[in-house]
């Protein structure tokens, strides 16, 4: 915590309390609505602060969030933890929270310092994908997450108004302290929200994440309006507020998520979302293995969006060259942790400034930590084309599990640049883990699978899937809490 010596009561009174209104919420609303609520609440208004105890790991926003839950769940509904079973999808992300522990080992840090390691990635990966794997595995389950993030969006949307208005001080006067520098809030002439989290940047990505949400409920007639109001109205105002958040990578994100929506739309092909994937894939490859120094990705930067933002990717780029240097001296399980992976000139002074998700876990974790998180965050997404033919993802059923795999991947391309870590996004990419194939049921036709082997013929010729009029409610009997 920045300034930890002017935080008011209120910070020890949320992060400690949020336990119990968490299960307050587990027994007055159904689980699932309850974990989407609690999820998104504690993310979007805890403090970000943290408190270290002797021989524990320390409380922040992420354990009152993740561990929260976890044990809510123990408590409220123990049968759908017990009913769980691993696959094989599962498999990267366990990869991923044992990588502390193997480069603890490798670097002869020892096994407690390891197991500390565990309980972090746990709490930050494993606890949020797990709760997205029992929670959110059927299509019904995705249509009430987007609606969720459909519904924080409009929440955060007046704070974030408010900021913009009267500069980043909702944190400070609640809370009493700035989360984060404010001199990184001044853009464009104007004030970049903060509100609750940990950067603007992080707003940005939000507001693009609800804007989505919006747009993929609007458009394929998932949900007509909200509270009598057209949805028009309010995805209308989320998109200008998503604008209006001064963030120039949220933007470019939020381009992505429609151009993906079109050509899904109007093409009938993932190609284009794959596409994104392979490119940051591609460019971790490449910047881990020393190939490219990220000239092209600053001047690209300075052309599009003029030199400040230039000269920001520019001192991003030159520090992962330092950074990935270092990295390479570990390759495989990288330094582990105490700072052991940073740079540091003739006097012990740390020079190095780390931005970006792939370049932290490079170092501390190596190639295996860095596949492994690619994996956990890509692969789900990607392998929704076979379990639900993409001509349907324009269906009002299916199109809300669609959004969440553009947004997951969308996500991906944020953590290329920055480390924005967000566990509502995990737990996304936990249901569509899990999600199952699309069947007859889902979307009231005969043969799913004969849409599936017809030959390639755009949309608009062979015509769009059936879209009901109204709100369209889950399937019955389909398993929803």
């Amino acid at each position: 915590m920045s300034e930890q010596g002017a935080a008011t009561i209120l910070v020890p009174l949320a992060l400690f309390g949020w336990p119990v209104v968490l299960f307050l919420l587990f027994m007055v609303l159904r689980a699932r609505r309850a974990v989407i609520t609690g999820m998104i609440v504690a993310w979007l208004f805890l403090p970000v602060a943290e408190y270290q105890f002797q021989g524990i790991p320390e409380y922040t926003k992420m354990t009152a969030t993740s561990l929260s839950l976890f044990l809510a769940t123990l408590l409220f509904e123990p049968d759908r933890v017990m009913a769980f079973r691993p696959k094989w999808i599962d498999l990267p992300v366990a990869v991923l929270c044992l990588c502390p522990l193997l480069s603890s080992l490798s670097n002869g840090l020892g096994l407690y310092d390891g197991i500390s390691g565990i309980n972090l990635y746990l709490l930050r990966w494993g606890l949020p994908y797990f709760i997205g794997r029992i929670y959110f595995n059927d299509y019904p389950s995705m249509r009430e997450l987007a609606i969720g993030l459909f519904i924080g969006g409009l929440v955060y949307m007046p704070f974030c108004w408010y900021e913009m208005r009267m500069s980043p001080q909702l944190h400070r006067v609640i809370y009493g302290y700035h989360q984060h520098s404010f001199a990184q809030t001044l853009r464009w002439g104007g004030y970049r929200p903060m509100v609750f989290l940990q950067h603007g940047l992080m707003v940005g990505m939000w507001m693009v994440t609800a804007t989505l949400s919006g747009i993929a409920l609007w458009r394929t007639g998932a949900m007509r309006q909200i509270r009598g109001i057209p949805m028009w109205m309010p995805v209308g105002v989320l998109f200008l507020t998503a604008v209006l958040c001064r963030s120039s990578g949220a933007l470019v994100l939020l381009g992505m998520g429609i151009a993906v929506f079109l050509t899904v739309r109007y093409l009938s092909t993932p190609l284009v979302l794959a596409g994104i994937a392979a490119v940051c894939v591609a460019y971790v490859a490449v910047r881990c293995a020393g190939m490219s120094d990220g000239s092209a990705l600053a001047e690209f930067a300075r052309d599009v969006f003029g030199p400040d933002r230039g000269h920001s990717v520019d001192v991003r780029v030159h520090n992962e060259e330092l950074l990935a240097a270092r990295a390479r001296q570990q390759p495989v399980f990288g330094w582990g942790g105490w700072g052991r992976s940073r740079v540091h000139d003739l006097r012990g002074k740390d020079v190095s400034v780390t931005d970006s998700l792939w370049i932290i876990l490079f170092g501390t974790n190596g190639a295996v930590g860095v596949a492994a998180m690619l994996a956990t965050v890509l692969v789900p997404p990607l392998l929704l084309a076979r379990k639900t033919p993409v001509a349907w993802w324009v269906h009002p059923v299916a199109a809300p599990t669609a959004c969440m795999a553009v947004i997951a991947v969308l996500w991906m391309v944020d953590n290329v640049l920055n480390d924005m870590f967000n566990p509502v996004y995990v737990m996304m990419i936990g249901g569509l883990a899990g999600i199952r194939p699309l069947s007859p049921l889902d979307v009231g036709v005969v043969s799913v699978q004969r849409i599936a082997r017809r030959p390639f013929v755009p949309l608009r010729k062979r015509g769009r899937p059936p879209r009901p009029r109204g709100n369209v409610p889950g399937p019955p009997n389909s398993g929803a809490a």
